[in-house]
């Protein structure tokens, strides 16, 4: 299928030709019929000479119902402009040529109607120079006739070359469906219908609408019940899961987890200089029409403050109009969905120089140079293809900015080093902190030899033992002493193990916290559940004390230690049990 608009001035005879192309009535309305002009879109369809089924978005052409037009339009690939021969260009035809010019639709016909109320080569000639310098330049012209038939035929085959010209459509690509109508059914609930630009629709497919997840239960295409309908076409669909106002125009439905919903974009703006426009503008993107506020940032280039999130992509082109002035400000093409903050002096303009170059092609090498570091995921939801695999996780870096972290990274750990000499090496979760990195996998990525990671921490090769001098005071501090023998803090801090020193120790293996001031040399524990072994079981703290020759203040946490380690079990009388888990050599 092949879906084309209609754009003209009010009363130049859209509907009435897209009546006479396909004898269906596009008017829906009982009140469109009665004043004889078009409100809201009208949808009729046709097969052409070459047997290609051609679909029309006919849209209305008075200036009080240019939104409308633009919900209409914004979906659709290609439009036949429509001037009546008896008035030539009108006020509405030259903003409807502007939309076209701003939505970058690059294809479609000029049609002449009511050839037989004038000559229309003068209204051809007319048009023809209106469209000069936009993007429908060199559409093919048709004169018509529709209460006639003249030229009808000519109009069918001048579509026929039109469509085989339009461009492949990505029927594998995720679906952003713009909901352009939304209507409740009896037995059937809630149904929407809109443009399927890309993609396809399946019965039983589930979409994101807004913040709820919604199936397919019923499908049609052309007025047929379908179960699967690809890109391009109108579609109708019957959702579960949703009703009728939360489906409204404007909404989408999005293929789940592969679009974000964005309220901040920078753009290009392809008409108005962007110091020129006024704050507030409306954005409209496909079938939907949003507030927007506007910081221009250089001459050509702005960023939006949207009045509630679209599902927006890298490249999607829109439209900026001021709905005071009935007045088209320009095209715009998004250059970024995830823009920075512009909160310090001179940010704009920098911003400005960066995006000088952009052209809004999503490009992968482009975005890491952009972002330095991003998940696969914020990729894949910009619209940015990847054809390799992440570096580290589901992460992407820049190559040189990669290569400035593998540089830096030593650097830091070897900084750590010097400040905390009785350490083995930095917590990984430090040096993510130090290395400003989002993601722990990064820097793991990033450690290569000679560095290494043991129990968590990065150190350097042949710099992972026990600092010399951390060994020694612990030997002089126990020196003597039978192995269930704690020595007081001041003792302690006398051959040097104050509190940093002392949690050295018990990270590196040497003495075990029994308490804030109990600790023994490693291997204490297990060496007393041997010795308690040897009692009658059940034992008590009184035995067990004695048999450790050691004091209370340290038995007591001893046996609390042992007690949490499953070495011994505690029983209700509060004597002790060595456990069936202990090793008994």
């Amino acid at each position: 299928m092949h879906v084309l608009a209609t754009a003209g001035h009010v009363d130049h005879g859209k509907s009435t030709l897209v009546r006479a192309l396909t004898g269906m009535e596009p008017d829906r309305w009982a009140e469109e019929r009665r004043r004889g002009m078009t409100i809201d879109l009208g949808f009729a369809w046709t097969t052409t000479p070459n047997n290609e089924t051609v679909a029309f978005v006919d849209v209305p052409g008075h200036e009080r119902f240019v939104p409308n037009m633009l919900a209409g339009v914004g979906p659709v690939p290609a439009a036949l402009v429509i001037v009546a021969a008896d008035e030539g260009w009108m006020p509405q035809s030259a903003e409807h040529l502007a939309a076209l010019n701003a939505l970058d639709v690059r294809h479609g016909l000029l049609v002449v109607t009511r050839a037989d109320l004038a000559d229309p080569a003068a209204a051809t000639a007319q048009a023809r120079a209106k469209l000069a310098g936009t993007t429908l330049s060199g559409a093919e012209s048709v004169a018509v006739s529709a209460p006639t038939g003249e030229g009808l035929d000519d109009l069918r085959a001048a579509i026929d070359r039109l469509v085989a010209k339009l461009p492949t459509p990505q029927s594998e690509t995720p679906v952003r469906l713009w909901i352009d109508r939304a209507f409740t059914i009896k037995g059937a609930g809630t149904v929407v219908t809109g443009t399927l630009g890309a993609g396809a629709v399946r019965v039983g497919d589930e979409f994101r609408l807004g913040d709820e997840t919604v199936r397919v239960r019923g499908l049609q295409t052309l007025g047929e019940p379908q179960t699967e309908v690809t890109a391009v076409s109108r579609v109708a669909i019957n959702l579960r899961g949703t009703d009728k106002d939360r489906a409204a125009r404007g909404n989408a439905l999005l293929t789940p987890g592969l679009f974000r919903l964005t309220d901040l974009i920078d753009v290009r703006i392809h008409g108005d200089p962007a110091k020129e426009l006024p704050a507030t503008l409306t954005l409209h993107i496909g079938s939907a029409a949003v507030p927007a506020r506007v910081r221009p940032l250089g001459p050509d280039t702005a960023r939006l403050r949207l009045s509630h999130p679209l599902p927006l992509r890298l490249g999607d082109r829109a439209l900026l109009r001021d709905p005071g002035r009935r007045h088209i400000a320009g095209g715009v093409t998004v250059l970024d969905v995830a823009p920075p903050g512009l909160s310090r002096r001179g940010a704009a303009a920098a911003r400005a120089a960066e995006l000088a170059g952009e052209t809004g092609t999503p490009d992968l090498a482009a975005e890491l140079r952009r972002r330095h570091l991003i998940r696969r995921d914020d990729l894949t939801t910009m619209g940015v293809p990847i054809d390799r695999a992440p570096l580290a996780g589901e992460w992407f870096a820049d190559p040189t900015h990669w290569a400035a972290l593998e540089e830096r990274l030593p650097q830091v750990v070897a900084l750590y080093k010097s400040e905390h000499p009785l350490e083995p090496g930095i917590p990984l979760e430090a040096l993510r902190h130090r290395m400003e990195l989002p993601d722990r996998a990064l820097v793991e990525a990033l450690v290569k030899p000679p560095l290494a990671i043991r129990s968590g921490r990065v150190t350097v090769a042949g710099q992972e033992g026990i600092p010399a001098e951390l060994q020694n005071a612990v030997d002089k501090a126990f020196a003597g002493k039978g192995p269930f023998t704690a020595p007081e803090a001041y003792d302690l801090a006398g051959h040097g193990l104050g509190a940093r020193q002392l949690a050295a120790a018990v990270r590196a293996g040497l003495l075990v916290q029994l308490a804030p001031n109990v600790v023994l040399k490693a291997g204490a524990p297990e060496h007393a559940a041997k010795e308690l072994r040897k009692l009658s079981q059940p034992f008590t703290l009184s035995e067990a004390r004695k048999a450790l020759d050691t004091t209370r203040r340290v038995a007591v946490p001893l046996l609390e230690f042992l007690d949490r380690k499953g070495l011994t079990a505690r029983q209700e009388d509060d004597r002790r049990i060595i456990s069936p888990n202990a090793d008994p050599q």
